[in-house]
């Protein structure tokens, strides 16, 4: 067994065979400012841890560990608290943990629990709580009281909705969900000003809150393995650096049938007036032609030189975003002929079975 302490006072006893919490430390448990005896097979945290007065951090993760001393709550500077990858469930955890006023990081990932521990909701100092990877069906109300809250993890439990007064938590700047069961998110989330990651991936949302794309903050948004057939259309101004949206329906749900109405011979007359910059003066020409005329919207496609009035090709077109996916967009060119090629769009499943359908076949793109 090997034990390192120096001038911070540090125990380190990871991966050291420990069966129990070893009592050798009790000799300088009030020097000791940092506990590391994690990766061992210490099931329970004895009464004597409330001698350790002056712990800063204690890591007692991947342990089996299944009881906590009530003993705890007198370590009134202990600010980081890992207990990972354990076998707590919500008894294990001491009814006053909540009087613990100096944790700022607590991670309690990877345990038993079915509830969202209270405790945490009455200690308003946390900034970074882990729970994810347990069995917590729902998140309580007093979320809200956490407002020192800058990262939560609830990813890989059992929550089917998210309550409104998650908007209480003004400083938080990155919010996992993922792994979840959530058919809808609440609106109250405009309110995440300083949101910077939103991981939503491997839930059951068929629509977003069209309030979402007011977080400006925003970077990272994960969505991808949803049921999203639409999107808002605005989320394209979203300065994101990352967007995940794969595995989802949206790409496909478009009308079969595309409908194109010829130009009209005002428009045809229009068009060449346009395109061969044919010369006229305004006061040669009736005012409401001078008005047209004016009207007219030039072709994105860089390769024509055309233009349209009210007649044009609707084409989905699949825009490179983030540098590392594509969403589909609506865009309008002059003519059917216009379409430099016919992509074809894959629907977005694992099965061999899918059939491919050819953009011009497509009417509409459901971003909206």
């Amino acid at each position: 067994m090997e034990r390192a302490s120096g001038e911070e006072h540090t125990e380190e006893l990871s991966y050291s065979g420990l069966d129990c919490f070893p009592g050798f430390l009790l000799e300088t448990a009030q020097k000791t400012k940092e506990l590391r005896i994690d990766h061992n097979e210490i099931v329970v945290l004895p009464q004597t841890i409330g001698l350790f007065i002056n712990l800063i951090t204690l890591d007692v993760s991947n342990n089996g560990l299944s009881y906590i001393s009530a003993e705890i709550i007198h370590l009134n500077h202990l600010r980081h608290f890992i207990a990972k990858s354990n076998a707590l469930d919500n008894a294990a955890i001491p009814k006053d943990l909540g009087l613990m006023k100096s944790l700022e990081v607590v991670n309690f990932s990877g345990n038993l629990l079915t509830d969202f521990p209270m405790q945490f909701t009455e200690m308003p100092g946390i900034q970074r709580l882990m729970l994810g990877s347990n069995l917590i069906q729902t998140i309580p109300a007093e979320i809200k009281e956490m407002r020192s809250l800058e990262v939560l993890y609830l990813g890989g439990n059992r929550l089917t909705e998210i309550p409104a007064s998650i908007g209480y938590l003004s400083e938080l700047q990155a919010l996992n969900l993922c792994d979840n069961q959530l058919q809808s998110l609440p609106p109250t989330l405009i309110n995440l000003r300083q949101l910077k990651s939103l991981s939503l991936h491997n839930n059951v949302l068929c629509v977003l809150p069209p309030t979402l794309i007011n977080l400006r903050q925003l970077k990272s948004l994960s969505l991808h393995n949803n049921v999203l057939c639409v999107l808002p259309p605005e989320i394209v101004t979203l300065d994101l650096v990352e967007l995940s949206l794969r595995n989802n329906p949206l790409v496909v749900r478009f009308v079969q049938d595309l409908v194109y109405k010829p130009p009209s011979l005002v428009e045809m007359a229009g068009r060449v007036i346009k395109s061969t910059n044919l010369q006229y003066l305004d006061d040669e020409l009736p005012r409401n032609l001078v008005d047209y005329l004016n009207s007219a919207q030039r072709c994105v496609n860089p390769k024509c030189k055309g233009v349209y009035f009210s007649s044009h090709w609707e084409h989905v077109k699949f825009v490179d975003f983030c540098g590392k996916y594509r969403i589909p967009l609506m865009q309008y060119l002059c003519s059917p002929n216009c379409t430099p090629r016919t992509p074809i769009v894959r629907r977005s499943s694992d099965s061999d079975t899918d059939e491919e359908l050819p953009v011009n076949k497509m009417r509409k793109v459901l971003l909206g």
